[in-house]
This record gives structure tokens, C-alpha cells and sequence, in this order.
């Protein structure tokens, strides 16, 4: 196999329609050989201004939408919006007054809208998630909470939610939370891991060697950069260059089935899409 022969999706990638590079780093995705991304929404206050009613949830939200529409445009597969809250919202909006269980409500309201954004049609999945930083416990429940409404909306909908959370290995409980409100914990996917995670499908961070312990693991997996889309820190966290270039370096090294397994057996058991059908198209 070569990497003309297989889709190449990026799991996790940030756009920036306002202030980023938008298309150019489409074009560099598709340049080295990827096909298909998720586009995850960049927190509201970078797109708009702090989230705290439906009317700004759905103008950051839109504005991702048009982006994946646009990437769709110059990719060889395609692209889908995810959307949601990132979990730091919490901490932006207890600063500015609200208390922790305040900023829950908001926050689960705009879970409620991005789930609109999925069974409506143009979203393939919702994000949600915790803290990746240290809070006050008051702070921790409510994330949570938030974070088990995401999975209450997926399970009714029957779709993946992408977690955004604090680095490890052990979700076990995590996933077991998704499935005591009706998941399926493959389609609960913690970005930015490791290549070693118990309970959520791993979504991995496309390091060399992340990916050679995933391998080893022999469990679904994802890829991911996590591009940030920020001209001010360029490349970061991953450019979008890099899952492709990753791709070309495991099939160089005979791991075709890795490569199938993160690209196409993954996507399809955890989003229900086709990567080689649409690829085809």
C-alpha cells in the first residue's frame, strides 16, 4: 500500500475562518496526501466573543461549519464539522462572575445546540470534556456534569462524543459514566491521548512513538494533530502536515493494517463514516 492508495483523516484539527489560515492549511493537509478531517470549533472567544446564550453558541458554531464545507471543497475525501464546548469555558465564566453551577447550565445548553447542529445534519459529532488544568472541586463536579450531558445527547442521538480532558491513561470510569446513560463507549474518543488508554477509543496524538505503543496496544485508534490554527504560534500543537506524513512513514515501515485500523476500521465503528467510500466519490 502507499499513501495514494489510502484515505488519510485527521482526527482532531482546529480552523480558524476569523483569524487563522482556514484553507491554506487545507491545502497543506491535502498537498502531503490527506483526504478527510473532523474540524473541531476553536473555543467561542477566539472565533467570536465568550459563549453564554444559544445566539453566540450558533455563530461560532457556523462558522466551523462553513470552514468543514470549504475544506470539503479542495479535499480528495472530505471534511465534517464536530462542535461543542470546550471545557475551559467553565473557568472563563466563573471568572466573570457565574458560579461554577451557573456556568453549567450555559455550558450544557450550548451541548444542546451542537447536538441540534448533529441530528440537523451538517455535524458529524459533538466535543465536551473536563479541565485539563486545576480547579476548585465546585468547578470539577459541574464540568463533569457537563460532560455527562454530552453523553446523555449523544446516546439519545446516536452519535461519537470528543473529550477534551486532562492527560493519563485510566478513563475507565469515564467511559463507564457514557455507558450508564446508553453509549456505546467505542464512540466515546479522548483526544490529544497517548498511545496506551483504558476505556474511551484513543484518539492519538500523531508522535512516533505515541503511535508505535498504540500499535503495540493493537486496539481502534485514531490520529490526530490537534492544529491549533493560530498565526501567532505556528505548527502548534501539530502542523497539518504532520498525520500524513505520519501515514507515509508506517506504511514505509509494512504497517498497512495500523494504517487501515486508524483510517478507516476506527472512523467507521466510531462515527459511522466511510473513508474510502467518500474518498471515491
Amino acid at each position: 500500500m502507499d499513501i495514494e492508495s489510502t484515505p488519510v483523516l485527521d482526527n482532531h484539527l482546529h480552523l480558524d475562518p476569523v483569524n487563522g489560515r482556514n484553507t491554506e492549511a487545507v491545502d497543506d493537509f491535502a498537498d502531503h496526501g490527506g483526504t478527510h478531517l473532523l474540524v473541531l470549533n476553536k473555543p467561542s472567544w477566539h472565533l467570536v466573543e465568550t459563549a453564554t446564550d444559544e445566539a453566540t453558541f450558533r455563530e461560532a458554531f457556523d462558522l466551523t461549519v462553513e470552514a468543514a464545507a470549504d475544506a470539503t471543497e479542495i479535499l480528495p475525501g472530505r471534511a465534517w464539522p464536530v462542535l461543542g464546548v470546550h471545557p475551559g469555558l467553565v473557568s472563563r465564566l466563573v471568572e466573570d462572575g457565574y458560579t461554577p453551577e451557573g456556568a453549567r447550565d450555559i455550558m450544557q445548553r450550548g451541548l444542546d445546540v451542537a447536538s441540534e447542529y448533529v441530528t440537523d445534519g451538517p455535524a458529524l459529532a459533538i466535543k465536551s470534556g473536563r479541565p485539563h488544568y486545576e480547579v476548585t472541586d465546585t468547578v470539577w463536579d459541574a464540568s463533569n456534569a457537563v460532560m455527562c450531558h454530552a453523553f446523555e445527547l449523544a446516546a439519545a442521538g446516536d452519535f461519537a462524543v470528543q473529550l477534551h480532558t486532562e492527560g493519563g491513561e485510566d478513563f475507565e470510569q469515564v467511559a463507564q459514566w457514557a455507558e450508564d446513560r446508553g453509549m456505546n463507549r467505542r464512540q466515546v474518543v479522548k483526544h490529544y491521548s497517548g498511545g496506551r488508554l483504558q476505556g474511551p477509543t484513543k484518539s492519538v496524538l500523531a508522535d512516533k512513538d505515541e503511535l508505535e505503543v498504540a500499535i503495540e496496544e493493537d486496539e481502534p485508534f485514531l490520529m490526530e494533530t490537534d492544529y491549533i490554527d493560530d498565526p501567532e504560534r505556528p505548527g502548534a500543537v501539530l502542523g497539518p502536515k504532520t498525520v500524513p506524513r505520519r501515514v507515509r512513514w508506517l506504511l514505509e515501515n509494512g504497517e498497512d493494517e495500523a494504517v487501515r485500523t486508524a483510517h478507516v476500521e476506527t472512523p467507521k465503528a466510531v462515527y459511522g463514516i466511510d473513508t474510502e467510500a467518500t474518498l471515491s466519490q
